[in-house]
């Protein structure tokens, strides 16, 4: 009986467009996604796993770093949900109150419509609009990525219960004292025309220009400028000149003791200010003497405070000089800069100009220059909220990876500043606060607003609701317990709180994270996660941030339509360490590719393999161990260890090392080796049908494994080929719900045996290369073998013969080798040696080539063993390490040696 030739159900060639699609509709319809659906196999004694989306901003698209981070939730989600465990991965959008705000603002100026026209109510309306129209494309970006979400659960940051928590939230907050309005110099965009909390500026070092500036000290008996008495002072922003308020010298500052308690006349605004002494001048920067604009810089409002200098704004909301500036108000203030330094020229002020290397503060955003600015602003108290996150981190309660980011984590949270949470903008949730005439606040989570203020009963007519709305991290950072129905006590809530794993960008770990942690804990009582699994960002192949203006930006849906999701999948997470940013390349991609095609066309051999002795439909039988081969039991322990690397590599959130294990094992183990063997052994008509069968229920079963451990990663590939593989009695039709691998028993021996075997194809093959012989010539083979793996040997010859293309392959004695090996290629592998006969005789060329691969071999192997000897030489090693981790790198210290004299007596030959 000769090997099946059975229909493997699968097309010849894998066309992901083709089955994507029409899997991800197949997995709603059996409604697997949620843990409590019809289709869930959870099991609801075990403990939940939840992972709460970050929410994607709704008028974006798929970005490559959104890809990624889908990818790796999906993956743990997927996981756990094999395991049995309740897995929710609850999806969301983010109303990304700023960008929105930009994106219609572009969108309406060709209309001839600006925020302005339409006012606030209009443009709430037009942007609602907008919004419908646009989140359907993020969402249906997720599904083609493969994320398998629970829909049913879909949130909003800014749907009707998220509206209700940040309400909720912030007036708990205002009663207990940790919500406050004051005024104080914040951090101001012009191009957004808001207000920036600190982790929104971005610090950029550039290279601006130090101005100095003569102001003219007053006469003391006159009161006029003393055209013989002046001070010049060092500035980088001319245009603040006109809310300056005093000059700051150091007291030990010999320079200026004499002009300490004088004044100055500010130019072109008539202002006299005093000159003040105050440590916090630093001599050696410029002249030693700093004008003082308190209202415009951060350093100054301290300086001004300490004083009692006053305040002067000389900016309005769109970075143009104000009323205050005098004759330049409603200039922009770069132009202004360009007027007054001018100006200073043509009075003969402007003492110098040189090149300063400076930090500039940018907003996040639009990239403008941040503005200081005296605004009176919402507040939240941060510091009794980060001392409880960081308790949070310390006690081990809630573990971030990679603990690298512990250090930066600990170092914010303990520097941390109240939080600005007013913003001047439309589109977000307006602040709950309201105000009366006689300047009462009155703060209500009430929907309809307060029934009269708190403090004097005036009515609800009288009251003038605060324009700011939130910060768009307030509401995000309620994000873990509002998607879930706080304030109200849902059973979501107490099912799901805290979630397992919060999968973000380390970017955000300030923005977002503290903030979820803050919050989580002082309204939950405890933290939002057991983890936090910081991601890095995807760059191009150089190693460069994409963005559009370099040219370098991957459309992640355009990979997905090219070579699929379950590539892009595969190539975003391959070889990927937590926290790392990673390179990807078209290479990458063509790479995960390939290997779908591998698996895809391995599974159609096997499919298409089975004897004809096994019926079509056949339950999935387990191999009978009596039957069984080496290359069997090899492959058995080697799925075995598979099973177990991916194991370990889940508990260590070591993806990379998932994606790598699962690599190796299914095209460098299953592939190359476990299929080449079986397709000799089926097509053997001297062994016994059963023989045969057990041999193809092994690659069944191998096949089977491996499904159920790639499909985190692709899943749409795995559920493809599922569909058409023998079930086992009790398993699903769909693998998304199918039972993760239980471990498997390796067995030491058999890897040894075969394993040595495979080993000697591998080096037979790589000389063969090497001396350029012909790779399909039939040439024979001499081994010399320990007697311990001739059975082996025995059992795996026929395959052996087509592998290395040896005929006769012959088993002969060390010493006839040895003897006999003049014009072969000699070649080592462990304990075994050979010689590969060529029908020709060698000329000098070749001899020397096969020379030089054994100096090459021996020198490999001496420096391997020089390694083995180092570590056994390290006291702290063989003190520290586990017994076992020291045993093994003896037994390999042995084998090495023994490799190195054997090798050593060939070359010698």
């Amino acid at each position: 009986m000769t090997q099946g030739h059975a229909d493997p159900g699968l097309a010849k060639a894998y066309r992901p467009s083709e089955v994507e699609g029409a899997i991800y509709e197949r997995w709603l319809a059996a409604d697997v996604f949620a843990p409590d659906g019809a289709g869930s196999r959870a099991d609801v004694s075990k403990p939940p796993f939840v992972i709460i989306q970050p929410p994607p901003n709704v008028t974006g698209s798929l970005h490559l770093g959104h890809a990624q981070r889908s990818a790796v939730e999906d993956l743990m989600t997927r996981h756990a949900r094999m395991q049995g465990r309740p897995a929710l991965f609850l999806p969301g959008l983010d109303h990304a109150s700023i960008a929105a705000q930009f994106v219609l603002d572009r969108i309406i100026a060709p209309e001839g419509e600006t925020r302005a026209s339409l006012g606030r109510e209009r443009y709430l309306e037009r942007m609602w609009r907008f919004i419908d129209e646009t989140k359907l494309v993020i969402m249906g970006q997720q599904r083609r990525l493969g994320a398998s979400l629970d829909w049913g659960r879909l949130r909003f940051t800014m749907d009707e219960l998220s509206s209700r928590a940040v309400r909720e939230a912030f007036t708990r907050l205002y009663r207990e004292g940790l919500a406050y309005r004051r005024e104080t110099l914040i951090n101001w965009c012009p191009g957004c025309r808001t207000s920036l909390s600190d982790l929104e500026v971005v610090a950029t070092p550039e290279t601006g220009t130090l101005w100095t500036v003569r102001y003219h000290v007053l006469d003391e008996a006159t009161g006029v400028p003393d055209p013989a008495t002046t001070i010049s002072v060092a500035t980088t922003r001319p245009e603040t000149i006109l809310g300056d308020t005093g000059v700051a010298v150091h007291p030990d500052d010999p320079r200026y003791a004499a002009l300490v308690g004088r004044r100055v006349r500010i130019p072109f605004v008539e202002r006299d200010v005093p000159i003040i002494a105050d440590s916090v001048v630093d001599r050696a920067f410029g002249t030693g003497a700093v004008k003082i604009t308190p209202a415009h810089d951060h350093d100054d409002y301290a300086t001004g405070q300490r004083h009692d200098l006053p305040f002067v704004d000389v900016m309005d909301d769109a970075g143009h000089v104000s009323a205050a500036g005098g004759h330049y108000a409603g200039l922009e203030r770069y132009a202004a800069r360009q007027r007054i330094l001018a100006d200073l020229e043509a009075a003969g002020d402007l003492v110098a100009s040189t090149p300063h290397e400076m930090v500039v503060g940018r907003c996040q955003r639009s990239h403008d220059a941040v503005e200081p600015r005296l605004k009176t602003q919402w507040f939240v108290r941060t510091k009794p909220l980060a001392e409880a996150a960081l308790a949070a981190t310390r006690g081990r309660r809630t573990a971030i990876l990679p603990e690298r980011f512990e250090k930066v984590w600990e170092h914010w949270l303990t520097e941390i500043r109240d939080w600005n949470v007013s913003r001047q903008l439309w589109w977000g949730h307006r602040i709950p606060a309201w105000y009366c005439p006689d300047g009462h606040i009155t703060v209500t989570a009430d929907v309809d607003g307060p029934g009269a203020c708190d403090a004097c009963g005036r009515p609800p007519a009288d009251l003038i609701q605060d324009p700011d709305i939130f910060d768009t991290w307030f509401s995000s950072g309620l994000w873990p317990f509002s998607t879930l129905g706080w304030p109200e006590p849902t059973s979501d809530l107490a099912r799901f709180y805290p979630g397992t794993v919060m999968e973000t960008g380390h970017d955000i770990i300030f923005f977002w994270v503290a903030r979820m942690m803050m919050l989580g804990i002082h309204f939950m009582g405890d933290a939002p996660f057991e983890v936090v699994y910081l991601s890095g960002l995807v760059r191009d192949p150089y190693g460069q941030k994409m963005s559009k203006t370099k040219g370098n930006v991957v459309d992640p849906l355009e990979a997905i339509d090219e070579s699929g999701a379950d590539a892009l999948r595969f190539a975003l997470i391959h070889g990927v360490a937590p926290g790392n940013d990673q390179k990807f390349s078209a290479e990458k991609l063509e790479n995960a590719r390939n290997f779908a095609n591998k698996l895809w066309n391995a599974a159609r051999f096997v499919l298409g393999a089975r004897p004809a002795t096994i019926a079509a439909d056949a339950p999935r039988a387990t191999p009978d161990p009596a039957r069984l081969g080496p290359a069997e039991r090899w492959l058995r322990s080697r799925v075995a260890a598979a099973v177990a690397s991916a194991d370990r590599a889940f508990a260590e959130f070591s993806f990379g090392e998932l994606t790598r294990v699962l690599y190796d094992s299914i095209w460098g183990e299953y592939c190359d080796w476990a299929l080449e063997l079986a397709k000799v052994r089926l097509a053997d008509e001297a062994l016994s049908a059963a023989d045969r069968e057990a041999t193809w229920w092994t690659l069944v079963e191998a096949l089977d494994t491996y499904l159920r451990l790639l499909h985190p990663v692709m899943p749409f590939l795995t559920e493809a080929i599922w569909a058409h593989m023998p079930k086992a009695p009790g398993d699903p039709a769909l693998l998304i719900v199918a039972d993760w691998p239980a471990p498997g028993v390796v067995d030491a021996a058999a890897e040894a045996e075969t394993g040595a075997i495979l080993d000697l194809v591998g080096v037979i093959r790589n000389a063969r290369s090497e001396a350029k012989l012909d790779p399909a010539a039939w040439l024979p083979v001499d081994v010399a073998l320990p007697a311990r793996l001739e059975p082996a040997f025995a059992a795996l010859r026929p395959a052996l013969e087509r592998l290395v293309r040896a005929r006769p392959l012959a088993v002969v004695g060390a010493a006839l080798i040895h003897a006999d090996a003049a014009g072969g290629l000699a070649v080592v592998s462990g304990e075994i040696e050979a010689v590969v006969r060529p029908v020709v005789h060698r000329d000098d060329e070749t001899a020397a080539r096969d020379r030089a691969r054994l100096q090459k071999e021996l020198a490999d192997a001496e420096g391997q063993l020089g390694a083995a000897r180092t570590r056994l030489a390290d006291g702290r090693f063989t003190a520290k390490a586990p017994p076992a981790v020291v045993e093994g790198v003896r037994t390999r210290e042995a084998e090495l040696a023994a490799l190195v004299a054997r090798l050593r007596a060939r070359r010698s030959a």
